[in-house]
Parts: C-alpha cells; structure tokens; sequence
C-alpha cells in the first residue's frame, strides 16, 4: 500500500528579481491520457514530453499492469504498445495510485466495462478523496465497487461483463468525472453520452479524435452534449505533450510579485479550458505577454513573457470560470495577497475535495502569514496587502497537497519574513523540477 516518508519541511526567502527561462514540465493531465489511450490502441504510440512526475509514473505502471507494454526511450520520450479497447488482462496486484486522483478516477473509467477484477489503493492523501463521484456513473454500465466508508479507497472494482452504454448528466463540473464516463464507454456497445452543464478541460475528448474514436460534441438546451459510439478501434498516434499551464502558475506568478522579475516561460498550453488562471491575472493587471502562439500536439500553446506587476488590483473571480482554474485557485490566493484591494473568489466547493481541503488549507496558510481572509462552504476571499505587504514569518500546513507546498514557497518568494512548508515532498507528484527550476531562475530555497 502506498505510504509517505519522512517530511521535507522546506524554506522561501525573500527573493531578488527572478530571471531567465522557465522550461516548466509536461502537461500532467495529457500525460495520463496519453499512457491510457496509448494503451488502449492497438501499435505502438510514442509520446514525447511526457510529465515524469509520480502521479504519472504510476500511471505508467498501471497499465503495464493491465497488458501494456510501457516504455520509456529518453527523459520524455516513451512509448506505449497498446492491448486494444476491451484487451486489458486482470492485473495480478492492487494498482497503487499514489497521490493521483486522475489516475485512478480515469484508470477506473477504462476498466469497468471489462469483465475483471481490480483493487484500487494510494497514499493517505488519496485514500481520503471520494471516488463515489465515479463509481456511481460506472454502476450504470453495469461495474460495481466496493471500498471502504464514504466511497473510498481501497477499494475494488468489478468490471461489467456485459456493458451497456449510458446517459449521464455530470452533477458537478468534473472532466475527471467526464473522462471515466468517456472512457467506460468505449468498450461499451452503441452510444455513451455526457452531458456538461459547464465546460471542463477537453483534452479527453481532442484526444479521442486524434486516435479515431467517432466523437461528436454539441451545445443543447442542457449544456454540452458528447456523443462517443462505443467499441472502436483506436489507432495510435505520435503524441506531444504540450508543457503544463497549472505547472507555468507558480514561476509565473512567482515572478509577477518578485519585485524587478522579468522571466520567459516556453511553449505553455493555451487551452481555452486551461487557461483561466491567465485570464484572471490579466484581468488584475498582471504583465503577461503571450507570444508565438502556434498549435503544438492538437493543443494551442505560447511563450509567456512575464514581468513584476506592481499595480495589480483585487478583481471578483466569475464563478463559471472555475472548471478552467480550477487547480490554480491555491497560487491565484498569494497573488491576491500581493494585489491591492479585494479579491472574491466565488463557485471554488471543488477545492474542498481535492488532495486536501484546498480553501481552508490556503486560509489558514495565508491568515498565518498576515493575510485576512473570507471563506464558507464555496467561497475564498483574500483582502489584498499590496505589493510586498504580505508580513509572512510562518509555516502553512501542506496537507500532503503538491499544490499547497508550491504556493506558499512562491509566497515565501515576495514576502518580508520566510515562509517555510512543514512538508515540500508531494511537489514530486506533479512538478519534480520545481525547486532546481526556481532556484535557477534566482529563487531562494532551503530544505530544512
């Protein structure tokens, strides 16, 4: 069963201008789909600029599990010899997961309309994240699941042996959700269909397309409508990871409150269902140039050009734009920490079911630092310090939370006292360069 080592507390100080190139690391939720449907193809599929972090290696060495043969080349460059859709074996052992809830959310989806058995586990953290959010869609073709109190896990899935396709109306707006559903339906006869009341990431269903599945999506009364015809054969493809626009958060806003930082973050992804964060700081006055935009892997992306922005203003966050940010809320708070005036963060529930409980631990956090801070049930208000003002002096509490850990290091980064982690080790899971890249680009770190 998956565990977790010692803790690495680590150290942010108050850190010159930040400079240089920021070549942050692949997509991490391409990445998993990469793996799963390279997987699911029959040949070979090479990816390059894979995401080498934990959560995606698990990934890896789950679907080897499930028949695949996984193989990495080069730093980024791997390659997946696919069973087909409906050819994975039972795996002869508990698929750790580790930190991911992607991985298992979507690794669930591909296997349960596959007459087999699995059992599901990861680290503390994951092991309390509900997974009832899937498994009740995956009843409806016929897979059943069983795990501990409140739907979690361990637990174990029993694929359907004879599936049938399903309507499902997503009742939050999860494209964790919307992938697993997708990816049921793939081995299931005739039509699956989702229906999204609010837009979430669309990697799952451009990368559909691109291995041949037959895919249509509509806008209707009730939202969008995604129509999968089930059981194709998927071919495979030459994949390009674009780099990760929740990875780019950090250095970039890291370098919008570093006072005299002038950074260039390369080739980060653009898309529209990504690309909230970016809007929103723009919005507060961030100084973010988006150059050279081209389409790269089916993905638009650009080179950002980001400079110290002293003049940000706290702005009201629109509630829908949540599914395009959601990840970034954390990061978005220690900028609003550094803007002037009010920042309102509406529609935010999600994050109370993430790795950790996203706005209570970014609260506490930033409360301890000098920040005052807004919250209930679905919403985050951060009363703004501007720039430098945020005291820090503290320790924020990670909660075993990759995201956490990085966005009170950046805090750490402007702030006039350190601000330390009590935990820096999850950072692994999603960004395993994080600390040589910040300090390369001029930052101050200190494990310890």
């Amino acid at each position: 069963m998956s565990g977790h080592g010692e803790p690495q507390p680590m150290t942010a100080r108050k850190s010159g201008p930040l400079r240089g190139t920021a070549a942050v690391p692949g997509d991490k939720s391409i990445s998993h789909r990469a793996l799963i449907f390279g997987a699911m193809a029959v040949g070979e599929t090479k990816i390059t600029g894979l995401l080498e972090g934990q959560d995606v290696l698990d990934t890896a060495k789950a679907m080897r599990a499930f028949g695949a043969e996984v193989t990495q080349h080069a730093p980024g460059a791997w390659s997946v010899h696919g069973v087909g859709v409906g050819g994975f074996r039972e795996p002869a052992d508990v698929i750790d997961c580790g930190n991911s809830g992607t991985g298992v959310r979507l690794i669930m989806g591909c296997m349960a309309t596959t007459a087999m058995t699995a059992t599901f586990t990861g680290d503390a953290s994951l092991r309390k994240r509900p997974m009832g959010r899937v498994t009740d869609p995956l009843s409806l073709f016929g897979a059943r699941a069983y795990g501990r109190q409140g739907g979690r896990l361990p637990m174990t899935v029993v694929g359907a042996a004879n599936p049938v396709p399903v309507r499902y109306a997503l009742p939050v707006a999860s494209a964790q959700v919307k992938s697993a559903v997708l990816l049921a339906g793939l081995n299931a006869p005739g039509e699956t269909v989702v229906i999204e009341r609010e837009p979430t990431r669309d990697h799952s269903e451009r990368m559909l397309l691109g291995f041949g599945a037959q895919l249509h999506v509509e806008k209707g009364a009730e939202g969008h409508i995604i129509t999968l015809t089930g059981q194709p054969e998927l071919r495979p493809q030459t994949v390009a990871v674009p780099r990760d626009p929740s990875s780019a958060a950090f250095p970039v806003c890291a370098a919008l409150i570093v006072e005299g930082s002038d950074i260039l973050v390369p080739g980060v992804s653009q898309n529209l269902t990504r690309n909230g964060l970016y809007i929103t700081l723009v919005e507060m006055g961030a100084e973010i140039d988006f150059q050279n935009p081209r389409t790269e892997g089916g993905e638009p992306v650009a080179d950002l050009r980001v400079r110290f922005s002293g003049n940000m203003q706290g702005i009201e966050v629109p509630p829908d734009r949540a599914p395009s940010m959601i990840d970034e809320y954390p990061i978005l708070s220690v900028v609003a920490a550094f803007a002037t005036g009010k920042t309102v963060m509406k529609g935010v529930k999600e994050l109370r079911v993430k790795e950790s409980d996203r706005i209570d631990a970014m609260a506490r956090g930033l409360e301890a630092c000098g920040v005052t801070i807004e919250e209930d049930e679905d919403t985050l208000i951060v009363h703004g310090r501007g720039p430098g003002g945020m005291p820090g002096g503290a320790t924020a509490a990670t909660h075993l939370d990759h995201r956490i850990a990085m966005s009170f290091l950046v805090a750490g980064m402007a702030a006039q006292q350190p601000v330390s982690v009590d935990d820096a080790s999850p950072i692994v899971t999603s960004f395993p360069i994080f600390e040589g890249l910040m300090t390369g680009l001029g930052a101050t770190l200190a494990r310890g």
